[in-house]
Parts: structure tokens; sequence; C-alpha cells
């Protein structure tokens, strides 16, 4: 108790010292830079509107820097614009443009290099290299910020927001386009992201590799190039996203590549090439997920196995289920499939044949792509029904028990 009372007040009175120090074109301080060389921790800085060409800006101290009416700090193309150094730092208001370009030394607009709880909100950042860049941080906030870039080809730019080496972070509410990869987490743990969209990004909207016991909630992933990869990665939640509209011979809703022991919940895939693509993939439940109008709907490798899909709407996708393998050591029971042909006698909802969602013509497809020029054909629907009254060719336990007459509301 003792100990609380006198931290208290020692907080009470470090704030009671602190100053605020404001920059502008009517104010004492012409530059940010120095401003900051004159803070001490727990200082604020107020930046008013206006261009300010400051190099590289650096910050060494626990401060509050907070732009008013939208200031601008201009890398010029030649700088990193903004280098954090100090932890709890908070970085709000600004509009953060023209970062250096440089393949070794990855210049960003706004790089935290090993911050503790440093938040930074409600900034714009446009053509930097790097947008946001974290990099051995811990309990850092990145929120409401609105990073984009121009490029057109993928060595032209690097992630919007990058982080790398990092624990307990939070990603909330960010727009992220134009960038190679929208977000990307490499060795990250226990961290969130939450409610970003990831729009029309060169790569994948999202990037994760190497990165265990995080959650991506709530996100919106759009027309990206190839969609989003989670790739060597144990413990990963996936609730409640949106992954639409990347098309591409190599493109996809989700890849994943090496996961074991994860969780899909309540996500939406639709108008993807691969709605979900699994290789490598093990202990991973798939429940009340929907998967409208895409190619493929799945394609789950021979190479997985425990996968349990249950409780998921398959609409109107070309092919529901694909694989390239025989031996079966998964479970899909209780989902919807709209190409069902069953029939429910007892009206208990639940179909009173099993449903096999592996066609023939997509296991020829998978072996021979140049076979989908006879999609639709009479011979090919022919072959189809006949696999489905006999299975011959596809893998006979490869089956719903238990296939819903009715798509579930989700």
């Amino acid at each position: 108790m003792r100990c609380f009372i006198f931290f208290v007040c020692l907080t009470c009175v470090s704030s009671l010292f602190s100053k605020t120090l404001k920059v502008g074109k009517n104010e004492f301080y012409k530059t940010i830079q120095l401003a900051l060389d004159e803070t001490e921790n727990n200082d604020t800085i107020l930046v008013y509107a206006g261009t300010y060409k400051e190099n590289n800006l650096v910050i060494n101290h626990s401060v509050f820097l907070i732009g008013i009416d939208g200031p601008v700090i201009d890398g010029q193309k030649k700088y990193e614009v903004v280098s954090v150094k100090a932890n709890r730092v908070w970085l709000e208001g600004f509009r953060i443009i023209n970062s250096g370009f440089a393949t070794l030394d990855d210049p960003c607009g706004i790089k935290v290099y090993g911050g503790k709880n440093v938040t930074i909100q409600n900034n714009v950042l446009e053509n930097n290299f790097f947008g946001i860049y974290l990099q051995n941080c811990i309990n850092c906030t990145i929120k409401n910020n609105k990073v984009g870039s121009n490029a057109t080809e993928e060595q032209q730019i690097g992630n919007g927001i990058h982080c790398w080496k990092s624990d307990s972070l939070k990603i909330i509410n960010n727009r992220i386009t134009g960038h190679r990869d929208g977000v990307y987490f490499e060795f990250v743990t226990n961290s969130v992201i939450w409610r970003n969209i990831s729009i029309r990004n060169l790569r994948y909207g999202l990037h994760f590799m190497f990165s265990n016991d995080d959650a991506y909630i709530g996100n919106t992933f759009r027309e990206n190039g190839a969609g989003v990869a989670v790739m060597y990665t144990k413990r990963v939640k996936m609730f409640n996203n949106i992954f639409e509209n990347n098309w591409g011979d190599a493109s996809y809703g989700l890849l994943l590549k090496d996961i074991t022991d994860s969780y899909l919940y309540g996500n939406k895939f639709i108008s993807n090439t691969t709605g979900i693509l699994m290789e490598g993939t093990s202990r991973i439940e798939i429940n009340k997920n929907i998967f409208q109008a895409n190619g493929w709907g799945m394609k789950i490798s021979a190479s997985c196995m425990d996968i349990i899909l249950t409780t998921n709407n398959f609409i109107a996708n070309t092919f529901d289920l694909a694989t390239n393998g025989t031996l079966v050591l998964n479970n899909f029971n209780g989902n919807y499939w709209d190409k069902y042909e069953g029939y429910d006698l007892n009206k208990d909802q639940i179909g009173d044949v099993p449903y096999h969602p592996l066609s023939l013509f997509s296991v020829i497809v998978e072996s021979m792509p140049s076979a989908m020029l006879l999609f639709r054909s009479f011979m090919i629907t022919l072959l189809d029904k006949s696999e489905k009254l006999i299975p011959s060719l596809t893998p006979d336990n490869f089956r719903d028990e238990k296939p819903l007459m009715k798509a579930l509301t989700l």
C-alpha cells in the first residue's frame, strides 16, 4: 500500500513539473526538432498547421507530440520522416509524407525503435516507403491511421504497417491501401489486429509469419494481390473477418501454411479465386463461416490433418472443396451445401444421405487445370452425377454425414 501511494505521489509531482511547448509560424518554436531538443519526459508539444521539412525528426524523450489542424511533416523523398527512440511516446494528428526510398535501411513514415507503450493514432501517412514500422516493441498501439501509397510494383514500396519481433501490440481501425502488404507480422506474439480495412495492396492484405498467440478480428481484406497469408504459426484466432474479391491465378482469400491449433469463426469468404487454401495445416477448427461465390470454397492439401469443418455455409461456389490426395484425415460434418440434392424424411433439417462435396471434375481440374475448358459441358455434368451415385475416383470418406437442409443464419 505504501508503495502504491508513493507511486501516485511521484506521478503527480512529475506531471506538475511537465511543460507544453508550441510550434508554428507564429509561435516561439519554428521547427519541431528545436522543441524536441528542449523537452523532458512527459512534456507536450503542440504543432500547428503548416509544412515542416525536418529532415529526419528524432524523438528521444517520452513526450506527447500532437498536431493541431493537420500539420504536414515532409521527408522530401530523402529521409526517414519520424524516428521514435523512446518509451511512452504519443504521436497524433499529423500528415506524414514523402519518406526516402532504400531497400537496405527501410526508411519509414514513422519507425519505432525498441519502444514500449508508444501510441500512434489519428495520422495520415502518404507516399512513404514503409508506412508505420515497429521493431522490438512492447505494448504499443497503432490506431485510426490512414496509410496509403500509389506504387505499382512490389519492389517500389514497403508494407503499410510492419511489425517485427514485438509483443502485445494493438493494431486497431486503420485503413491501409497501395502498399506491398497491408499489415505484416513477423515474430510478433500476444497481439491483436482489430477492425482494420486493408484493400488494393500489391501482395497481401495481411501477412503473418512465425507469430504465435495472435488474433485478428473484424477486419476487411479486399482486392489485394494474393489475399491474406498466415504461415508457420501456432494458436491464431481469426474471427468475423471479410475476405473479398481477391482474384488471380495465384490468389486466395486466406492461405494457411503450416498452421496448428488455430480457430476460424464467423468469417466471410466472398468472390475469391479460392476462399481458403490450406497446406501442412493441422488441428484447425472452422465454424460458422460463409463461403460464397468463390472459384473454390476451400482447397485442402493432402498434408493437412485434423481439420474440423462444421456449421459453415457453402453457397454458389464453382467448386466447394478440392484436394490433391486420396487419404482424408479430416472431419466435414453439419455444413450447408447448396449443391446437396438429398432428402429429409424425418424433417429434422439434416439430410438423410451423406453429401460428397468433392466433385469428380474438381479432382480432374486439380491435376489438369486446362480441363476447365470443359466446365458446364454435358459430359462433365454426367460424370459428376455418376460419381455422386457410385463414388469410384473421389475418396469415399471425403463426405459430410450430416449435411444441413437449410443455410445457417450467420
